[in-house]
């Protein structure tokens, strides 16, 4: 064992963060745990885990149950194709592997929703297998450590830190030394500002030799994120709102929201003639809503919801009329959710 994973390993043993996953029995608590985790906050995932663990505590759980209730136990936490392919993953691990989580790495990585890091992190978590993991934490913690000089986001970068992170890996201790890196980046080797003077690999990291912590990870120029309008239509109408469903596939995908169509102009004065043309929806415009605005990771949406009477209503099967009282049973995006949170 080097003096790297020696002095992380000795400082995780006396700092480690307490989480509901970690010394967990069941591997599926440690594959949960890490799909949350993906571009989420630790203090956001907790109380989500503890929630689907009680509404879905076994892999057959999860696998038997309701698409819609999967969804809506996620609600909040984003990136829903996180959600409905662990649904997916649970059916075909009750199917083909008796409701337990492959060992095997290529079964691993042929489950739907895992990849690379995340057969990594199970593997040497769940199963003490000698395998390393990368994550946004470790790419940072490397990229400083080895004043790594290629973007982390290239594949070139991604493969010069894949190699630091199983160079580095001490044998036997795989899965305390990947949630001792996940711990040192979430409180120690912080994207800004880092605090080196209380790091335990201040005196091997070579970024602090240099004074170039601060520039890493060195990561590709971003592109200017693009800004959409809707006008959405909310039709109530003696105490049922109408709802339609979001395809399967895709962003929010299964997912419940209020009738709505992308515009170009004013949205007050487009709202009935563009929904009318995308949707076949006939309504009748009456007052404006609160204006709700969110962005997500490839782009920002700006929605204008107006009260609305409906005209016509087309025969189609994503359309549906709900209950006021029953909006919360019905998994919605952030955006929708406000909305609704309005008219309730």
């Amino acid at each position: 064992m080097n003096r790297l994973s020696s002095n992380l390993l000795a400082w995780y043993h006396t700092q480690k963060r307490i989480l509901p996953w970690r010394d967990h029995p069941d591997p599926y608590a440690v594959w949960v745990s890490e799909i949350m985790l993906q571009q989420t906050r630790v203090d956001t995932v907790i109380p989500y885990f503890e929630k689907w663990m009680k509404l879905f505590p076994t892999v057959k759980a999860l696998a038997s149950a309701n698409e819609q209730d999967v969804l809506n136990a996620w609600e909040g936490l984003g990136y829903y194709s996180r959600a409905r392919n662990l649904h997916k993953a649970a059916k075909i691990i009750a199917e083909r592997f008796n409701g337990e989580l492959p060992r095997n790495l290529d079964e691993l990585r042929s489950l739907p929703g895992i990849g690379r890091y995340t057969v990594g992190a199970i593997a040497s978590m769940a199963f003490g297998m000698d395998e390393p993991t990368l994550d946004g934490n470790l790419r940072r913690v490397f990229s400083r450590l080895f004043d790594v000089a290629e973007f982390a986001d290239s594949p070139t970068g991604e493969k010069i830190l894949w190699g630091l992170a199983a160079e580095n890996l001490p044998s036997g201790q795989a899965g305390d030394y990947n949630q001792a890196l996940m711990d040192l980046g979430a409180t120690v080797c912080l994207p800004k500002n880092p605090r080196c003077l209380l790091c335990p690999l201040m005196s091997v990291c070579q970024a602090r030799e240099h004074g170039t912590q601060e520039q890493h990870p060195l990561l590709k120029p971003k592109k200017a994120v693009p800004s959409y309008v809707h006008a959405a239509a909310v039709v109530v109408e003696r105490g049922r709102v109408l709802l339609n469903q979001r395809p399967a596939e895709g962003l929010l995908g299964g997912m419940w929201e209020f009738p709505n169509v992308r515009v170009d102009g004013d949205p007050a004065r487009m709202l009935v003639k563009s929904l009318k043309m995308a949707t076949q929806l006939e309504v009748k415009k009456k007052e404006a809503l609160h204006v709700v605005e969110h962005a997500y990771s490839h782009f920002k949406v700006t929605v204008y919801p107006f009260r609305c009477d409906k005209v016509s209503i087309p025969k189609n099967k994503n359309l549906k009329w709900v209950k006021l009282s029953e909006l919360d049973d019905y998994p919605m995006g952030k955006v929708d959710r406000q909305i609704a949170n309005q008219i309730k």
